[in-house]
């Protein structure tokens, strides 16, 4: 029997709890968990990182199946997830650990990262230049555990924050109706 390959792909599009969803249920996908990348310290807590002291981005770090889900997917589906142009942060959450970044795993990965930006860049879609980062992957912390999956354990208030820090109507009128 042929061993499985999977790979591993890291997406900070500000607020972790909103980044699972749209890819926790694709097919190829095998995991998505919430946590902090690219900082310094060592096993952040959320606190900490919320403190703008580390460094850290929240991010989803997401194990797929690249012959089910390729990652040139995975890149559209996470441009449809974010304000790309937006260099505060995402939506309602400001400062540097809610910024957008893509971390690549690869020398593939960062080639069609940046592939994709270009591209977008160059769609017309948006009206400023695009400020996600492409950086390289680092350590990759998982978040706390209230934290994984927070749309499937506390659905109301995660529909209630995406409708109540702006992303979802983004969403919508940039990318249209989502699943």
């Amino acid at each position: 029997m042929e061993k499985q390959q999977y790979k591993l792909a890291t997406f900070a599009g500000g607020c972790f709890w909103c980044m699972v969803k749209p890819f926790d249920e694709q097919p190829g996908i095998m995991e998505v968990l919430s946590g902090y990348t690219g900082g310094t310290k060592e096993d952040p807590t959320y606190e900490e990182v919320c403190s703008e002291t580390t460094g850290h981005y929240e991010a989803v770090q997401i194990k797929y199946d690249p012959d089910v889900f390729p990652y040139e997917n995975l890149l559209q589906l996470y441009w449809q997830q974010i304000d790309p142009t937006d260099a505060g942060g995402q939506f309602y959450d400001r400062g540097q650990s809610y910024q957008t970044a893509i971390f690549y795993h690869d020398e593939q990965q960062k080639e069609m990262a940046e592939q994709s930006k270009q591209k977008l860049s160059e769609s017309g879609k948006f009206q400023k230049p695009i400020q996600t980062k492409i950086l390289p992957a680092s350590v990759f912390y998982s978040a706390e555990d209230y934290h994984q999956h927070y749309y499937k354990k506390n659905p109301l208030r995660y529909n209630a924050y995406q409708q109540g820090s702006g992303r979802a109507d983004y969403i919508k009128r940039h990318w249209g109706e989502q699943k």
